[in-house]
């Protein structure tokens, strides 16, 4: 067995009105939303999809199909506790995760500890772990349109003993 795995996430959904904008776990106010079958957490899928990857698992579309109605609407913490689940099943532990988010619009620094301070909450990890960043795509793409949001995010497990 590797000591050490890692794995890299990445997810991206379009902003539109009439929908809540959810980024790890915490309501944003702004005048748009993310659109996807579940809360559209784009933060919390990458992190997922980081976490499975680590562990050579498929991802978050696999586990959580966008065809199966019981996943309409979900909330994404739901989605995150399954990779924590499937990481301490397979006996590791988080030794560390990076995320970035890229917005033209919200600002997001001033809501990144609150972010960071969930989703520590929710893997049963110090705040310390995470390291989480904000930046714009220069006004390039859909991002830059202002049209949608994306996260990355890299996750390294460490097995536990």
């Amino acid at each position: 067995m590797t000591p050490f795995r890692i794995g890299h996430g990445y997810d991206l959904h379009r902003l539109a009105e009439g929908r809540k904008l959810i980024l790890g776990g915490v309501e944003i106010n702004h005048d748009r939303g993310l659109i996807g079958h579940s809360d559209a957490d784009c933060l919390i899928h990458a992190l997922a999809d980081s976490m499975f990857g680590a562990l050579a698992l498929p991802d978050i579309g696999h586990h959580f199909p966008d065809d199966d109605p019981t996943c309409k609407d979900m909330d994404s913490q739901v989605i995150l506790e399954k990779a924590a689940k499937e990481c301490k099943a397979a006996k590791y532990g988080i030794a560390n995760i990076d995320l970035t988010l890229v917005a033209e619009e919200p600002k997001l620094s001033p809501h990144l500890e609150k972010i960071r301070n969930n989703l520590s909450q929710i893997l049963l990890i110090d705040a310390y772990q995470i390291g989480l960043k904000a930046t714009t795509n220069e006004s390039i793409g859909y991002i830059g349109r202002k049209e949608a949001i994306a996260a990355f995010s890299v996750c390294l497990l460490q097995k536990e003993d």
